[in-house]
């Protein structure tokens, strides 16, 4: 996956998996810009000194605005910020929902919206392009009651990658969106000690398939909608 010279940005670049993909950009040669909200974030990354840090609340537009214009021409924009709730329909007030529904699909509106705008201005012929991975979940897919807010702004995340790569494959820019299952993560494992995590996908390997999508060598899967769900 020849990245060398590319520039790349992971939104959300400093939990499990966009720390995962960051470093897989990196081992493969990218210029990767990595946004964060809160500094007591970069305590846990490894890459500080190997990537471009952009402070940035990702819900808010005029923020994702100021990110992206200084980055410069992009190639390839990951998408992984988002948040996880639960709890019946009788429990969730309009304020959780509406806040469900712009963690997970209003920041990945406001980041493919500007990554496009981005890559336009790169002035990158069609046959060079761009790439755009967003990240849903399982249950927007397969849906499962007690997490309907969640589900749902997942769901629109699918609607939203689809959309797009039918709106801008004309420009050589691939929309594609990845759907891991549980993750084997330390803070899995605390909350579901009693599973079998030899089923669950490994982080590095959702996002090997990322990173993939967001390649060079990915040159015709857009719209895509890609199951990483190992064996669970």
């Amino acid at each position: 996956m020849p990245f060398s010279n590319l520039r790349c940005l992971v939104a959300g670049g400093t939990g499990a998996l966009g720390s995962e993909a960051v470093r897989d950009l990196l081992e493969h040669n990218a210029e990767v810009h990595v946004t964060f909200k809160d500094p007591k974030e970069l305590e846990r990354i490894d890459f500080r000194d190997h990537v471009v840090l952009h402070e940035a609340d990702l819900a808010d537009e005029a923020s994702v605005v100021s990110v992206y214009e200084s980055v410069g021409p992009l190639y390839a924009s990951l998408h992984v910020a988002g948040g996880f709730g639960m709890g019946p329909i009788e429990e969730i007030s309009q304020a959780d929902f509406d806040g469900m529904m712009t963690l997970n699909a209003g920041t990945c509106f406001l980041c493919c919206r500007e990554a496009v705008r981005a890559m336009r201005r790169s002035g990158r012929p069609a046959s060079e392009g761009g790439r755009i991975v967003n990240v849903l979940a399982r249950p927007a897919v397969e849906p499962q009651g007690g997490m309907l807010a969640y589900s749902t702004s997942k769901a629109a995340v699918a609607s939203l990658t689809q959309c797009l790569a039918r709106e801008v494959g004309e420009e050589g820019i691939l929309v594609n969106g990845i759907i891991p299952s549980i993750m084997d993560t330390p803070a899995n494992r605390a909350s579901m000690p009693d599973a079998d995590f030899g089923r669950w996908p490994k982080v590095e390997e959702v996002a090997r398939a990322m990173v993939w999508l967001a390649s060079p060598a990915n040159t015709l899967t857009t719209g895509a909608l890609v199951p990483v769900y190992g064996r669970s």
